[in-house]
């Protein structure tokens, strides 16, 4: 039974990584004046690939516990938060909205985390490199927007 949780909430990290393609960087963020500790292009799918792998099970060891109600809700909510964040940022080119999605994901991600821990330790640990990123990544769009205030609202969104 974990294996078929598993391959579901995978396939939900999945989805929400979808985004990605639906809304690719391209030249507009390549342009963008960014932080030297930006990390480099390549990392992020290898990062995304061992995160979705972390919350896949850990969404799948506490979805076979009891009293699971709360981390299964946190975790929807942390999932749906994560796949809103690209089509924000990239997609409509909204820093200052994707910031704020950024914020919302971490306290998300931070809640999660914590239900997770109280239904099965090893699963609230999978969750903390996760946490770790999204600051990560809260930071990098932070400093993005204040390295470029003239793109903050999407004031050249159009075709990637």
């Amino acid at each position: 039974m974990i294996w078929i949780c598993f391959a579901i909430f995978l396939g939900a990290c999945f989805a929400a990584g979808s985004t990605g393609g639906l809304f690719p960087p391209g030249a507009w963020y390549r342009d963008l004046r960014k932080p030297r500790w930006t990390p480099p292009n390549w990392l992020f799918p290898v990062a995304w690939s061992m995160l979705y792998l972390c919350m896949a099970a850990a969404g799948a060891r506490v979805a076979v516990s009891a009293d699971n109600a709360l981390a299964m809700a946190l975790w929807s909510l942390q999932i749906a938060l994560n796949g809103l964040w690209t089509p924000v940022f990239f997609g409509l080119r909204r820093m200052r909205l994707g910031l704020g999605v950024l914020c919302a994901l971490w306290l998300s991600v931070a809640a999660t985390c914590a239900a997770l821990w109280q239904v099965d330790w090893i699963a609230g640990v999978l969750f903390l490199p996760y946490l770790g990123w999204v600051s990560v990544a809260a930071a990098l769009n932070f400093s993005v927007l204040r390295l470029n205030p003239d793109q903050a609202e999407g004031s050249t969104a159009g075709p990637a």
